[in-house]
């Protein structure tokens, strides 16, 4: 039988940090449950009506979504991945920016309302876990109040003649922690494992997944694995699913803390500012990891 991932229960810390950090070494990725006191069903629920209704809108009115940073705007269905289509909402913790995303795309104040409860929420959500995570490894006094966090709205347009084709091309994510919000129905979520192996990853109420992204894998000086994975189109049908990302630092440089790093670990990566990674990665079409190799610090 194949294994699953991990499911990783956010009421039950400290008792869970052994498990949360070992999922993150060796899968790169878990599910979360008992998280609704931070980001409830209902907004849950909410939220995907929302984003149904924007991914709906006019491709002139989704081309208002403009990049802030490479790669946050709006994605048309492109000749690598011509299934797919995503807005996207750079900066979630700041006001400023939800509004001026709602406005670009004439939302209505009651999809107004909802995309700002969500954007808070999955803000305080995904700081939770990065905290549950920076503690697990015995670093103190590390803060994410410097980091910033984007959401990606995504459409899949899946019929019978795509079924087994790549809805997403295989990649990491380049965050440090990705929370996906995923389709109720319509699952297709691959991760690969260690081996090379893909396991899927199906739709499961009452559960969100966690990925980590490339900046994990810096940060934890090569501990955790920055997983690789892909959406399949399974069968028929419109995929709808909310990624959203704790991305990297504003100002400061991404960097393994001292704790992580001694002589028998010694540090595996120069530091870089998240704008600089995020740049080289666009630009030269670096989607598996490759661009984290290109900071490794080579000994000999």
């Amino acid at each position: 039988m194949a294994s699953k991932i991990p499911v990783i229960d956010l009421q039950d810390f400290p008792g869970e940090t052994g498990m949360l950090v070992a999922a993150c070494e060796e899968w790169g990725c878990f599910r979360i449950v008992n998280y609704e006191g931070i980001l409830p069903d209902s907004l849950l629920y909410e939220m995907r009506q929302v984003v149904g209704s924007l991914l709906d809108l006019p491709a002139e009115v989704k081309a208002r979504n403009r990049d802030v940073i490479p790669g946050s705007g709006y994605m048309a269905p492109s000749p690598v991945n011509p299934l797919y289509e995503a807005l996207g909402l750079y900066d979630t913790s700041s006001p400023q920016a939800v509004d001026a995303f709602c406005s670009n795309l004439d939302a209505t104040p009651q999809q107004r309302d909802v995309i700002s409860k969500y954007a808070r929420a999955v803000n305080e959500l995904l700081v939770d876990i990065g905290g549950k995570i920076v503690l697990g490894l015995g670093v103190r006094g590390f803060s994410f109040d410097d980091w910033c966090c984007q959401f990606r709205i995504n459409k899949y347009k899946f019929a019978p003649h795509t079924v087994n084709s790549p809805g997403v091309q295989l990649h990491t994510d380049s965050s440090f922690l990705t929370l996906l919000h995923d389709d109720k129905d319509i699952g297709g979520l691959e991760v690969m494992k260690p081996s090379g192996e893909f396991q899927p990853v199906d739709p499961s109420h009452g559960t969100l997944v966690v990925n980590l992204g490339d900046i994990a894998a810096v940060w934890s000086n090569g501990r955790f694995l920055n997983v690789k994975h892909r959406v399949m189109c399974k069968e028929a049908g419109t995929r709808l699913s909310i990624a959203s990302f704790l991305l990297g630092p504003k100002a400061e440089m991404v960097e393994a803390p001292l704790e992580l790093v001694d002589a028998e670990h010694p540090r595996l990566f120069s530091p870089f500012t998240y704008h600089d990674y995020r740049s080289l990665r666009v630009s030269n079409s670096l989607q598996t990891g490759e661009t984290v190799d290109c900071f490794r610090i080579h000994k000999g």
